[in-house]
């Protein structure tokens, strides 16, 4: 089921979510349902928090239509395990913050530890564009939006851009 995805500013994009301790079958329908709203968005990334579950569970698919079979990946708690000192700029959007982009820098390899869906123990190293994408899901679960990572000036502009847009959404 697709679902609505929450648009900054929302306080529970601001919030710490706590660690799944259950995988249940309302859990991985939860998965399921945050690939579906991922895919239709469309996006490459998906927090829990972004459609109003405060779960560290994320969602992501990086692998480009054009190029291979989808990879998409779930991830109960989700947490980097070591990252490299080489960093990388990715122009960075958000499916909470539509139409907005900036240059974010981020290590340029990750490891992850997970759980999968099956509640299976996962650890996986990630670059270039997987690197980003997951640490930036991540933060998510850790009430951090990729806006944060900019000088308050430009940071203020888009949130008074995105309440414009909630407004006018808002709107019958």
């Amino acid at each position: 089921m697709k679902r609505s995805i929450l648009l900054h500013p929302d306080p529970r994009l601001k919030k710490l979510c706590p660690a799944v301790d259950d995988l249940s079958d309302s859990l991985r329908q939860l998965a399921d349902d945050m690939l579906e709203t991922m895919y239709a968005a469309p996006g490459i990334g998906l927090a829990a928090p972004q459609v109003g579950e405060m779960n560290r569970l994320i969602v992501l698919d990086c692998v480009k239509p054009d190029e291979a079979a989808p990879r998409p990946l779930i991830m109960f708690n989700p947490e980097i395990v070591a990252s490299s000192d080489e960093t990388n700029v990715y122009e960075e959007g958000c499916l909470s913050i539509p139409e907005h982009y900036a240059d974010v820098t981020r290590p340029k390899e990750v490891e992850v530890a997970w759980l999968d869906r099956d509640g299976k123990a996962q650890q996986e190293v990630f670059d270039g564009l997987w690197a980003t994408c997951v640490q930036h899901e991540i933060d998510h679960l850790d009430g951090k939006l990729f806006i944060d990572y900019l000088k308050p000036l430009r940071r203020q502009l888009i949130t008074r851009k995105m309440q414009k847009l909630k407004r006018e959404r808002a709107r019958p």
